[in-house]
């Protein structure tokens, strides 16, 4: 099927306003059809979205042609940028060994075509963590400079999730940095979680003992190499206010500094979980408050 040329929200330059739809997961299959998550985020003004791609599309790894032209359609019926494609490098799926180093390649190379296929720029490209800091496995260098190749003929950009505990000035992080800069590359850079600017907790909110908030400011020397961010919230207040997390700081940074891409709401909220909760009407309350800060 082919895609009508990019409409206005495409072109806008700057941070744009999208959705992740993990934050439908205790909707989703349930009372929410993918269509209703296309229509929910269509409806709030939103134009972006992030999918997982083992839950989101049927019969993954192997959609039908019928599921991708179906995919197709409702990303122009609803005006919808297929933003970030979520997926998992699962180097323990064996269960009584990991994959080598050439088979996670081709567990990699599968998603890097079908997100593709899908219309997708940027993959959340998930690797197995060897520790609680959440630093990836150690050839991850190796299955990513095999993978560098095929990402750059089908112009696709790697990006691991930069997740709290993790801190920006850390060890993970620079390594990352530093392997861009090694090999030059433009097709593997981060996706910054703001969960790693969250400044309060509940009473009775887990904290991780490894966390240590990151300064809005933090980010800057980051920026060149982020192509996507998750916008993390906890509690929307009335007057559209998110109380965990300074969003008017780390917006006005990215608009000072000129960054292009998608904020992608993700709700962690527990009560997301609770009989009966929709989520949409929690979303609609952080995207009044980035429309404000945007100026989307």
């Amino acid at each position: 099927m082919k895609r009508r040329p990019p409409f206005a929200a495409q072109r806008r330059k700057g941070p744009k306003r999208g959705v992740a739809f993990y934050s439908y997961s205790a909707e989703f299959g349930l009372s929410k059809t993918l269509e209703d998550c296309f229509e929910d985020v269509h409806d709030m003004g939103a134009h972006g979205i992030e999918i997982l791609a083992n839950t989101h599309i049927e019969n993954y790894p192997y959609p039908t042609d019928e599921w991708v032209d179906k995919w197709l359609r409702l990303c122009d019926k609803y005006e919808i940028v297929p933003v970030e494609y979520g997926n998992w490098i699962d180097s323990h799926v064996l269960g009584d060994r990991d994959l080598t180093t050439e088979e996670s390649y081709e567990m990699l190379a599968r998603d890097i075509r079908l997100a593709h296929r899908l219309g997708f720029k940027v993959m959340r490209t998930k690797m197995p963590v060897i520790s609680n800091e959440l630093a990836p496995v150690k050839n991850w260098r190796e299955i990513i400079k095999m993978a560098l190749p095929l990402a750059e003929e089908l112009d696709i950009k790697m990006c691991p999730e930069i997740h709290t505990p993790t801190n920006l000035k850390g060890q993970m992080v620079t390594d990352f940095v530093d392997f861009i800069k090694e090999t030059g590359t433009k097709h593997f850079g981060l996706n910054i979680d703001f969960s790693v600017f969250r400044l309060k907790f509940g009473e009775n909110e887990f904290r991780d003992p490894l966390y240590t908030p990151n300064a809005p400011e933090d980010i800057i020397p980051l920026l060149p190499y982020i192509y996507c961010c998750h916008a993390k919230f906890i509690n929307m207040s009335d007057d559209f206010e998110e109380t965990t997390i300074p969003y008017k700081e780390i917006i006005r940074i990215l608009k000072e500094h000129d960054w292009d891409g998608y904020l992608l709401s993700e709700y962690e909220g527990a009560d997301k979980y609770d009989f009966g909760y929709e989520v949409g009407q929690t979303l609609r309350k952080q995207h009044i408050m980035l429309k404000n800060e945007i100026g989307d």
